[in-house]
């Protein structure tokens, strides 16, 4: 079975829907491993989202972030990186399909609920960042 991480961002926690959103994941079959409520320091958002350091989002990204707790879990299934993509909808809510979790409940790009791994290797790599730090 293929796990993926999947966080629930600050504003979804400060908008009380994380019971909604693990609605979605459960409902697609997807089953919690582990979960854990984490107040993200600096440097693991800085390891985690290494790849867009120099990207125009990447400061306000990392500020969001630090806003408030998330919540970190691995989910695991079948195609679980996938569904979980899928399930997570567009990154910009506006362009999201209805029944995403985006799509139903986003607001804007920049607070968009969730995070899911694009791939296999960063599956692994923001499993380890997460729950073995």
């Amino acid at each position: 079975m293929e796990q993926t991480l999947v966080l629930i961002k600050p504003d979804a926690i400060k908008r009380r829907l994380v019971g909604k959103i693990l609605s979605y994941y459960e409902e697609n079959h997807l089953e919690i491993k582990a979960i854990k409520l984490v107040n993200p320091s600096l440097p693991l958002l800085s390891k985690h989202y290494k790849e867009h350091a120099d990207k125009g989002f990447y400061n306000d990204l990392i500020f969001f972030m630090l806003s408030g707790p998330s919540i970190a879990m691995i989910l695991e299934g079948e195609s679980a990186i996938f569904k979980v993509r899928n399930i997570n909808g567009n990154t910009d809510p506006a362009e999201a399909d209805m029944g995403t979790i985006r799509g139903d409940l986003g607001e804007n790009k920049n607070k968009n609920l969730v995070h899911g791994s694009d791939s296999i290797e960063s599956a692994e790599r923001e499993i380890k960042i997460w729950f073995e730090s």
